[in-house]
């Protein structure tokens, strides 16, 4: 769990503190006994040990009336005279700087560079601040309420207090100049509001930063993603929208991957419950069980994975999902058992000990973990583990799960998991893969399944590696591709949306794309030219990735025939393309004469 970087003190300043103290305790040793025994010495300076006391505080404010008369003094005195008023130099500057921490803090906010900026005062954008502080960034943070001064001791980030959608606090926390910003209020519109003001704040810049928007309601987020989509050639701005729920179902797989199944049966899941993290649990399962079992070296077909899904609504939920995710059901085979979680332990698979893993997605997360920590049915039935996910609960998922020394509470063999989505859903780089990455990254993924069926092995060329390990230009290159996409639907009469399982309107949209497949094959080559040539590259045979020399950087007439196809089935893959993500395309109007401007702005 993340935790508020509580006391942190950098080692130097620790060490500072330790020797003004001891400064300041010698200093008043001293100037004690030094004026005991000048008292002894001279008895008519100083009359009783009220007088050394006095005197001895006296040091600290730069003078003591003793040294009016001549000297010679104790050598404690002599070293009491200067260090007292040494503390008491370093007090002042110390109780200055504290009190202009504040403006010390905006000053150093308004002229951060590079830095991430985290906007809001929700739960999440205070554990997101302080995990992108954990991982080394420098953060600064915009919100409503005030920082109390602990807060700044403990959080070693920088502040700013005012209303985060105000175009002058943000520049006032750096914005123009920074790199992410994370738009995560309370509140949708102010979200939007922020995206907003940034838009309009780094429009100048040539490299703009990625401005991450937080929606609470994933249907909305869904729609707001494909719009995104639809307007992103016309905006330089990297923008995307996220869920948390996405987030941490990603990040579930990343944490916890799902083993392979044990001899002679296949791998079984059950997601039982009608929580809003089922969706989105049961689609990223899917995926990471499809990119998990994929043999990139053969090409053979996934072994399914199957699914059983319990809830009231079960099988209008796995229709649904279907519906929009098409991929489902070539992955998975999908079961539906209309019952609520009483029902669940009337399961033959479940009595059998069958599932590799369970997940309890409950409503109300009391009543779910009650429901696990009294049903020992759910614990046998687990091969690994029955998982919880909550979003209230997390102080109670790190008693069970803390490291060796700090576990409060048993986890059942290691087959409890509460699973705290808010904790798992800051992580930065997470949410980084955003849809123009994801999107960058399948368009990859094709490729290299379309050259190892053509007799394209790994490894062959540059292109011909997974996305983890393609240079960062070639990452450009079909991040661009993403780019382009709402010119494509331009000419193409058409918009993207939210799949809903239709097949007319995708029907004509398909039928748009095969009546003007050569020409859009066409543009996306000169699109192609535009954007290798303004990296530096030029023609040339053969590939010199060193030297940037391509043979297909040349006219479209000249192209080879299976270059040319290839640029075509780039174009028909796109349907395919956006429902694995699930959208679709569909057709509002004729296709617009292909007018296209200049190259897009890639990402």
């Amino acid at each position: 769990m993340t935790q508020p970087l509580a006391g942190f003190v950098r080692p130097t300043t620790r060490w500072l503190r330790i020797v003004f103290g001891v400064i300041g305790l010698l200093s008043l040793v001293l100037g004690y006994l030094g004026f005991e025994h000048l008292m002894r010495v001279r008895p008519e300076s100083l009359h009783d040990r009220y007088d050394v006391l006095y005197y001895d505080l006296q040091l600290f404010v730069l003078g003591a009336e003793p040294f009016q008369e001549a000297g010679p003094y104790p050598w404690q005195l002599q070293v009491a005279r200067f260090t007292a008023p040494l503390f008491t130099l370093l007090a002042v500057a110390e109780a200055s700087r504290l009190l202009l921490a504040a403006e010390i803090r905006r000053l150093r906010a308004r002229r951060a560079r590079g830095h991430a900026l985290v906007c809001g005062d929700s739960q999440f954008a205070q554990m997101l601040a302080d995990r992108l502080f954990a991982d080394g960034e420098r953060v600064v943070v915009v919100r409503s309420e005030p920082f109390g001064p602990l807060e700044y001791r403990q959080r070693r980030y920088l502040g700013v207090v005012g209303d985060p959608t105000s175009a002058e606090v943000l520049r006032g926390a750096g914005l123009p100049m920074a790199r992410t910003i994370y738009a995560c209020t309370g509140n949708d519109d102010r979200n939007h509001a922020i995206a907003n003001a940034a838009s309009r704040l780094i429009q100048d810049r040539r490299q703009t930063p990625r401005v991450y928007v937080q929606v609470h309601d994933p249907e909305m987020c869904l729609s707001l993603q494909a719009r995104r989509l639809g307007a992103a050639g016309s905006s330089r701005l990297r923008l995307d929208y996220f869920h948390v729920d996405d987030i941490a179902a990603r990040a579930l797989h990343r944490h916890h991957p799902l083993r392979g199944p044990a001899a002679g049966r296949p791998a079984r899941v059950l997601i039982a419950g009608t929580g809003a993290f089922r969706r989105a649990l049961l689609v990223e399962t899917a995926r990471h069980w499809r990119e998990s079992r994929a043999d990139p070296h053969t090409g053979e077909p996934v072994p399914p994975l199957h699914v059983d899904l319990v809830a009231p609504d079960a099988g209008t939920e796995l229709a649904l999902a279907a519906a929009r995710y098409p991929f489902l059901a070539t992955v998975c085979r999908l079961a539906a058992y209309d019952v609520d979680l009483d029902g669940l332990t009337g399961l033959p698979q479940l009595a059998a000990g069958g599932y590799d893993r369970i997940y309890l997605c409950a409503p109300d997360e009391r009543k779910g973990l009650q429901f696990v920590l009294d049903t020992p049915a759910l614990w046998r039935g687990a091969e690994t583990a029955v998982f919880v996910p909550v979003y209230r609960q997390a102080a109670l998922a790190a008693a069970f799960h803390g490291d060796s020394r700090h576990d409060l509470l048993d986890e059942v063999h290691g087959k409890l998991r509460l699973y705290p989505v808010l904790t798992h859903a800051c992580d930065a780089r997470l949410i980084a893969e955003d849809l123009t990455e994801r999107l960058a990254q399948q368009i990859h993924d094709r490729y290299l399944h379309a050259q190892r069926r053509a007799g394209v092995r790994l490894g062959e060329a540059p292109a011909m590696v997974d996305w983890s390990g393609l240079p960062e230009s070639l990452r450009q290159a079909n991040r661009a591709h993403v780019q382009d996409i709402a010119a494509k639907l331009l000419d193409l009469g058409c918009v993207v949306a939210p799949r809903h399982g239709g097949t007319g309107d995708a029907s004509a949209a398909g039928q748009a794309i095969d009546d003007r497949i050569d020409e859009l094959a066409r543009l996306e080559h000169e699109r192609w030219c535009r954007e290798r040539q303004g990296e530096g590259w030029t023609y040339g045979e053969p590939r010199d990735d060193v030297r940037r020399r391509h043979p297909a950087l040349r006219p479209w007439p000249e192209l080879a025939p299976d270059v040319q196809e290839q640029n075509r089935e780039e174009i028909r893959a796109l349907p395919d393309v956006l429902s694995d993500s699930g959208f679709e395309l569909i057709r509002l109007a004729p296709a617009v004469p292909a007018q296209r401007r200049g190259p897009a702005d890639g990402a």
